[in-house]
C-alpha cells in the first residue's frame, strides 16, 4: 500500500516539478529560505573511494563496522577517501541520505492535498534558511575533543554542573559514553565494563534533574540509566531482542528505542520506532515481537510502566516514528519529531492528542532551552532553528550539509550550558559543535 503511494508522489514530483518554487522570502517574522540538493556534496559513496586503502586496514569489514573502522584509519587514508568520510549521509553504511517520501508537508511535490509543495527532481532536497543576522550571531566552536578511533558523535547533553556528556559509535571495544568538565576535559570514559555489553546503534542520550544520564541502544532495543559517577542504575529492555511492552503480560521489552524526555516529576518518556532501519515489524516470528508500530512509553523514574500510546502513518494525532521527544516546560506537553514525514506531532502529558504541524524540515531533534523557547535539529538539512509553537521559524543555526566550519552532517540532538551556549553532535562526524551565544 505504502509502495503504491510512494510510486504516485514520484509522479506528480516528475510532471510538476517546473512549477514548483525553490526559494521564498523572508516574510511574517521568519526568514529567507531556498532549496539545495545532496548532488552538490562529495561523493558519499566511502566503499568506492576508499577501496584501495580496505584491503589495507579493514579487510573482511563491511558495514557501519567498516567506516568505523575506516574512520579509525581516517589519518592513513587517501585524501579522496577521507573526503567521502567527511561527507553525510554515505551510502555504504547505515547512516544514508536516502530519505522516505513525504506525504503532506510543504517540502513534498505538488499534490490535490499538498498545494504548496516544493520537492523537485534529482536529489533530496533541503530547505536552507538564512538568518540575519547570520546564524542568529552565534559563532560555530569546536572546543571538545573525543578519543581517536571513533565514528558520530550522536547526542549530547549537559547537566546542571555544566559536564556535557557525549555518546559516540565506535567499535566493539571502545569506550561509547563520554563525560566533559566545565573546562572541556575528560572525566569518565565508559565501555562494556560499565554499561555491561556493547551499544550497537547508540542514538538519543538525556540528563534528567539528578545528573543521572539515560541512553539508548536503538538496535540493542536498551534504555540505560546511569549515574553522575558512572554506574549503571538499571537496564529497561533485554539486549539483542526488540519487542513490544506489554505489561498487563509483564513483558517488558523495547523496539528501537531512540530518545528520551523528563517531565518535572522526574518521570521519563522513551521515543521508540525507527521506521525503516528497524529489524522489527509486523511480520516478526517472534510472538514477542510484532507491532512494528512507532510508540511512546511513559515509565517512572525508577523505570516503572505508567503508559503508552503509539502512532502510524496517517489521521488526526499519528506519527510515522518518533524520532525525537521533548517535554514543554510550561504545561507538560509532549513533543514528537516525526522525521519522514516532516512534522512535528503533540499531545498532552497523559497522551491525548493536540495537534499536527508540518514543516519544510526534517524533524529530527527537539529540545527546549532553559527560557523555555523551541528549537528544533533538522538532521540532514544541515540545520538548528528556532521555532514558535506554531511552527513558524524565527531564526537558524548552520550552513548546511558538510564537514566544514559551521556544517553538520547530521544534527545530534540539541543541549545548553548555564551560559545558554547551544551543543550539538552529528550522526557521522566524530565532533561536538558548541554555538558560542552572542
Amino acid at each position: 500500500m505504502r509502495v503504491a503511494r510512494l510510486a504516485v508522489i514520484a509522479l506528480v514530483t516528475a510532471t510538476a516539478a517546473t512549477a514548483q518554487p525553490a526559494s521564498g522570502p523572508a516574510a511574517d517574522g521568519s526568514p529567507a529560505w531556498f532549496v539545495t540538493h545532496d548532488a552538490n556534496l562529495p561523493s558519499r559513496n566511502y566503499a568506492m573511494m576508499c577501496r584501495e586503502d580496505i584491503p589495507k586496514f579493514c579487510g573482511g569489514q563491511s558495514g557501519q563496522a567498516l567506516r568505523i573502522c575506516l574512520s579509525t584509519n581516517k589519518s592513513k587514508v587517501n585524501q579522496a577517501c577521507q573526503d567521502s568520510l567527511n561527507s553525510p549521509g554515505q551510502t555504504a553504511g547505515t547512516d544514508t541520505s536516502n530519505t522516505t517520501n513525504c506525504e503532506r508537508s510543504v517540502i513534498c511535490a505538488t499534490a490535490a492535498n499538498n498545494a504548496g509543495g516544493v520537492r523537485q527532481t534529482g536529489g533530496v532536497p533541503r530547505v536552507q534558511w538564512r538568518s540575519e543576522p547570520l546564524n542568529m550571531g552565534y559563532r560555530p566552536a569546536y572546543p571538545y575533543e573525543l578519543p581517536p578511533g571513533g565514528d558520530g558523535a550522536t547526542s549530547v547533553g549537559m547537566d546542571s554542573r555544566d559536564n556535557l556528556w557525549v555518546l559516540q559509535r565506535v567499535m566493539p571495544g571502545m569506550p561509547q559514553l563520554f563525560k566533559f568538565g566545565p573546562d572541556r576535559k575528560l572525566i569518565l570514559s565508559l565501555g562494556v565494563k560499565e554499561l555491561g555489553h556493547h551499544l550497537d546503534k547508540p542514538h538519543g542520550l538525556a540528563v534528567d534533574a539528578d545528573n543521572n544520564v539515560w541512553i539508548c541502544d536503538t538496535s540493542g532495543a536498551t534504555v540505560q540509566k546511569i549515574s553522575a559517577e558512572g554506574k549503571l542504575l538499571f537496564t529497561l529492555g533485554q539486549h539483542g531482542r526488540p519487542g513490544d511492552w506489554d505489561e498487563a503480560k509483564g513483558q517488558r521489552l523495547l523496539w528501537q528505542p531512540i530518545s528520551i524526555a523528563f517531565a518535572k516529576d522526574g518521570s521519563a518518556y522513551i521515543a521508540e520506532g525507527h521506521a525503516n532501519e528497524s529489524p522489527n515489524d509486523t511480520g516478526s516470528s517472534d510472538a514477542a515481537n510484532r507491532s512494528g508500530a512507532a510508540r511512546i512509553i511513559h515509565v517512572a523514574k525508577d523505570g516503572k510502566f505508567i503508559a503508552q500510546w503509539y502512532g502510524n502513518t496517517f489521521g488526526p494525532g499519528k506519527f510515522f516514528q518518533a524520532h525525537d521527544v521533548a517535554v514543554d516546560p510550561r504545561n507538560g506537553d509532549v513533543w514528537i519529531g516525526d522525521r519522514e514525514e516532516y512534522r512535528l506531532v503533540v499531545y498532552t502529558a497523559d497522551g491525548q492528542f493536540i495537534k499536527t504541524i508540518q514543516t519544510r524540515n526534517l524533524t529530527c531533534n527537539i529540545a527546549f532551552d532553559k527560557a523555555g523557547e523551541l528549537w528544533l535539529g533538522t538532521g540532514q538539512d544541515g540545520q538548528i532553528v528556532k521555532i514558535d509553537r506554531s511552527g513558524k521559524v524565527l531564526g537558524a543555526l548552520g550552513n548546511g550539509r558538510g564537514a566544514g566550519i559551521g556544517q553538520v552532517g547530521e544534527t545530534g540532538y540539541i543541549t545548553w550550558d548555564s551560559k545558554g551556549n547551544i551543543y550539538t553532535g552529528s550522526t557521522g562526524q566524530d565532533r561536538v559543535t558548541m554555538w558560542v551565544k552572542p
